[in-house]
């Protein structure tokens, strides 16, 4: 193989590394996500989604997990089995690991429904500068293409809804212990849960940086009874 096709070849390489980097889906961690977002961050902060990883110690939720067939002593926040619904990017670039856990991924926060911060954080922070220079907006379909989930059903089913006999399809092992069949409170409604601030956060009302479609099927309602928060949210 001649020397320039050697160089041909490894700049291929190189760029196929640098363009797999780019479209990876990097989780960042809620830190960054609160230095903007720090009303909802602290409403999030009382919420059960907050407090996921504290199930998974020993000596808690005992009769829930007794119900469950699991030992209520054992300590559950190092099992890859269960580590899973109770962080943010398990098992995705940037994700929590047990290995090296970072305790702005600990609990099921921003990035779990929103999706991985890296791939639209920087379009937030533009567009709100521009908004907050002249007034300028900017289409919500700019975040939608960075990578921002704006449904986000799927992410709560594949945790609540993965189970045996699961109404969802994409249902598959490791399955989720705690079934309607285990208790009743644990059969899932998306569109019931998802307006539960206690299980999410409170909403605020935001400046309106971004417009049009795709909205959050309740966005709009959400606004309409949305409080004032600390500061301006760029989006929700």
């Amino acid at each position: 193989m001649s020397h320039r096709m050697t160089v041909v070849f490894a700049a291929a390489a190189l760029f196929a590394v640098f363009a797999g980097s780019a479209s990876a889906q990097s989780f960042e961690g809620r830190k960054k996500c609160s230095s903007c977002h720090k009303s909802q961050a602290e409403s999030w902060g009382e919420t059960a989604h907050a407090k996921a990883m504290e199930s998974l110690k020993p000596n808690t939720k005992a009769e829930a997990k007794k119900k469950a067939k699991l030992d209520p002593k054992k300590d559950y926040t190092k099992d890859k089995d269960c580590v899973g619904c109770h962080v943010d990017g398990w098992g995705k670039e940037g994700g929590y690991t047990v290995y090296d856990p970072n305790k702005f991924m600990t609990g099921v926060g921003c990035e779990s429904c929103h999706g991985p911060g890296s791939k639209y954080r920087g379009t937030h922070r533009k567009a709100g500068a521009a908004y907050e220079k002249s007034k300028k907006t900017a289409s919500r379909q700019t975040l939608a293409d960075a990578g921002q989930d704006f449904s986000f059903e799927e992410s709560c089913n594949a945790c609540h809804l993965n189970y045996k006999g699961s109404p969802w399809k994409g249902a598959k092992e490791p399955y989720t212990p705690f079934t309607p069949e285990v208790d009743k409170k644990y059969t899932f409604n998306f569109d019931k849960y998802v307006k539960d601030a206690k299980a999410m956060h409170e909403h605020y009302k935001l400046d309106g940086v971004f417009t049009g479609d795709p909205k959050f099927k309740y966005h709009d309602d959400f606004q309409s009874s949305a409080k004032v928060g600390k500061k301006a949210e760029v989006e929700d």
